[in-house]
């Protein structure tokens, strides 16, 4: 996926282990971001790498990188670290999804973030939309995701987003637990087409 988005063209990458780095670090910042607005869905500090090297080595998690960024001779790979990242794979969280759900009838969003100082320009719109339509790719009719039980924002966002409310688990070791869902769409498969791969994630 191409976007030129501030006149910086970005385009939506497989992670590789020499990746790991740069989201470590984007996940710490927003991590520390969603601490001092009071919403404890990630650990404060960010997830360590044997949370985040088994989603690179799985294939599942992908990277949105500023082009421009490779051409910036101030810009070097101890300082890189990806504009976004999504992971997307058929693993249904067993604490949250049930059996009556259909769990294998689902792709499933994780590890959602974008630098904030890309923040309020549609990149997450963009990603959830590419997800969608990798899920309807494998022939699964719902993208889901959960999300923190007390972040009421997000969850409106979610809402916006054309993502219905199936229920929140309440669980007591588990900050998340808002579980939500919406169908697959078929409208970006064509043009990302290049992007689904169906046989890496258990079609």
């Amino acid at each position: 996926m191409h976007l030129d988005t501030l006149l910086h063209p970005l385009a939506l990458r497989r992670a590789e282990s020499a990746d790991l780095s740069g989201i470590l670090t984007l996940l710490a910042d927003a991590a520390e971001w969603l601490h001092h607005r009071g919403v404890r869905q990630w650990p404060r500090g960010g997830f360590g790498p044997e949370r985040i090297r088994p989603l690179i080595e799985e294939r599942v998690l992908y990277l949105l990188d500023d082009e421009l960024s490779h051409l910036d001779p101030d810009v070097d790979a101890a300082n890189w670290r990806p504009v976004a990242t999504i992971a997307v794979d058929g693993h249904a969280d067993a604490e949250f999804w049930t059996p009556a759900d259909g769990p294998d009838a689902a792709l499933y969003v994780h590890k959602l973030a974008v630098a904030r100082p890309w923040a309020g320009h549609g990149l997450g719109d963009a990603l959830l939309d590419w997800a969608g339509g990798t899920a309807y790719a494998t022939g699964r009719p719902w993208l889901r995701l959960d999300c923190a039980k007390d972040n009421p924002n997000l969850q409106a966002y979610y809402r916006r987003r054309g993502f219905r409310h199936v229920r929140t688990v309440d669980l007591p070791h588990r900050a998340s637990g808002a579980l939500f869902q919406r169908p697959a769409d078929d409208a970006l498969v064509t043009a990302f087409r290049d992007l689904t791969v169906p046989e890496l994630i258990g079609a």
